[in-house]
C-alpha cells in the first residue's frame, strides 16, 4: 500500500525552528486531531476559527475570527512555520492570502478543484476519471431537462457546501423533481444520474513536499441519513487490482494538482468498476481509525507531508473499524470494556446529527472485528453494519 517517488522539482522541507507553528483553518475534530498528532513531534499550533471554544481551540491558541477578515489573516498568519486547513470551504481568496505570507499546503488550486462539484466533475473527467453521468442545472427549466437527459432516479446537490446529506435530494419521480427545486431552486446545482452501487470506498492518500507518495488500504464506508457512521479498514474482498485502480486515480490528481499532504478520494463500487464520488483535500473522517489501526495515522503523514519530513507507513494493523458517535454519547465506560475499542471525544456539546466522538476497535480477524462491532452496536442501540 506503499510507494514512494521523486518529485522532478521537489521543494526544501520547511525550516524547523523549536516548536514551529503550524497554522490550522477551520477548528473542528480534525484539527484537534491534526494537533494532537503533531504534540509529539514538538510542534506547536494556532487555529483560525469562527467559532469559539472550538475542538481546535481547546487544544491550542485559536483567533475567533471570520475567514475572509483581513486582519485576521495577517495575525493568523504572523510567525508560522507552515500552514494548512481542515475544512475545505475556505475561500481561495482567503488561501491565496495566506500563501503570499507563509507556504500552504495543500495548494489553493485543491480548494478551486474540490470546493465546486461541477468543476470537481469536470477535473475528475478530464483525468479520465469515471464519475457518474451528470449536468449544471440553474433554473427549473434546466433541471427538466437534465432529468429527461439523465433520467430517474437521480441526485440533486448543490454545487458547494454539502456535508454529511446535507444540500441534496434524490429525485425518483416527478413529485420529487418539483419539491426538489421548491426547496432547493434558487442557487447553483448539479444533476447526477443515480450510481446503483454495491458499495462504497474512500482511499486516503498523501504526498509530501518531495514527491513522495504514500496510500492506505481502501476503506468500505457505511451511511445513514447522508452521515458515515461505520468505516471498516482494510475493506473486505479487497484485491490487489482494486486497490491497485484507486492508487492510480489519486496518483493522477496528486500530480496534476503538484499536491502537499493528505488527500481523500470517495468511490462508488459497481462489480469490478469503480466511479469517483468526490474528494476531499484535507484529513478524512474515513481514515480515522488510521490512529490506532495504521503505522502512522493520516494525521501524522499531514503533518510529516506539509513540512517536509519523511512520510511514515501507512501499513494496517490487522483489522479495523471506527464507528461514528452521532448527536448523543452511549454509556462511555461500558465502551471502554470492549477489548480493542478506543474512545476520542471531541469537546463538543450533543446535538442531533452532529458528530461528537468515534470508537476505533483493532482486531486481529474480521471474524474477530465483526464480534468487536455486535458488542459495540449492543451499547449505543443502533445498527452500525
Amino acid at each position: 500500500m506503499t510507494e514512494s517517488s521523486g518529485s522532478p522539482h521537489p521543494l526544501p522541507p520547511v525550516a524547523l525552528p523549536g516548536h514551529a507553528i503550524v497554522g490550522i483553518l477551520g477548528g473542528g475534530q480534525l484539527g484537534r486531531m491534526l494537533a494532537l498528532a503533531g504534540y509529539p513531534l514538538g510542534l506547536r499550533f494556532r487555529f483560525l476559527e469562527p467559532t469559539a471554544d472550538s475542538p481546535g481551540g481547546q487544544m491550542a491558541e485559536q483567533i475567533v475570527a471570520p475567514y475572509d477578515d483581513p486582519d485576521a489573516l495577517r495575525r493568523f498568519s504572523d510567525g508560522l512555520a507552515v500552514a494548512t486547513y481542515e475544512f475545505e470551504n475556505v475561500s481561495v481568496a482567503a488561501a491565496s492570502q495566506i500563501s503570499a505570507r507563509v507556504p500552504l499546503y495543500p495548494p489553493p488550486a485543491a480548494l478551486a478543484a474540490s470546493q465546486e462539484r461541477i468543476v470537481e466533475k469536470t477535473f475528475f473527467h478530464m483525468l479520465e476519471i469515471p464519475v457518474p453521468a451528470f449536468s449544471a442545472v440553474e433554473s427549473a427549466e434546466e433541471l427538466n431537462a437534465a432529468v429527461e437527459r439523465l433520467g430517474l432516479p437521480s441526485v440533486l446537490k448543490t454545487r458547494r457546501f454539502g456535508y454529511d446529506g446535507k444540500g441534496q435530494r434524490v429525485l425518483r419521480n416527478q413529485k420529487d423533481v418539483e419539491a426538489a427545486w421548491t426547496e432547493m431552486g434558487g442557487e447553483p446545482l448539479i444533476l447526477e444520474r443515480f450510481v446503483p452501487f454495491y458499495r462504497e470506498l474512500s482511499l486516503i492518500a498523501a504526498r509530501s513536499r518531495n514527491g513522495e507518495t504514500v496510500f492506505y488500504p481502501l476503506v468500505e464506508n457505511h451511511h445513514r441519513e447522508g452521515i458515515l457512521r461505520l468505516s471498516l479498514a482494510p475493506a473486505p474482498r479487497l484485491t490487489p487490482a482494486l486497490q491497485g485502480q484507486a492508487e492510480e486515480f489519486a496518483r493522477r490528481i496528486l500530480e496534476e494538482l503538484e499536491y502537499v499532504g493528505v488527500l481523500a478520494i470517495e468511490f462508488f463500487q459497481q462489480g469490478d468498476r469503480r466511479r469517483a464520488n468526490e474528494m476531499a483535500p484535507r484529513v478524512h473522517n474515513s481514515g480515522h481509525w488510521t490512529i490506532e489501526g495504521a503505522e502512522t495515522s493520516q494525521f501524522e503523514n499531514h503533518l510529516r507531508a506539509i513540512l517536509g519530513m519523511p512520510l511514515g507507513s501507512p501499513k494496517a494493523f490487522g483489522f479495523s473499524a471506527m464507528v461514528n458517535l452521532i448527536g448523543e454519547l452511549p454509556p462511555l465506560h461500558r465502551i471502554l470494556q470492549i477489548p480493542g475499542a478506543h474512545l476520542h471525544l471531541y469537546g463538543k456539546q450533543p446535538r442531533a446529527a452532529r458528530k461528537i466522538g468515534h470508537v476505533t476497535i483493532r482486531a486481529i480477524s474480521p471474524e474477530e472485528r465483526h464480534e468487536r462491532l455486535a458488542q459495540l452496536q449492543a451499547i449505543i442501540g443502533k445498527t452500525v453494519e
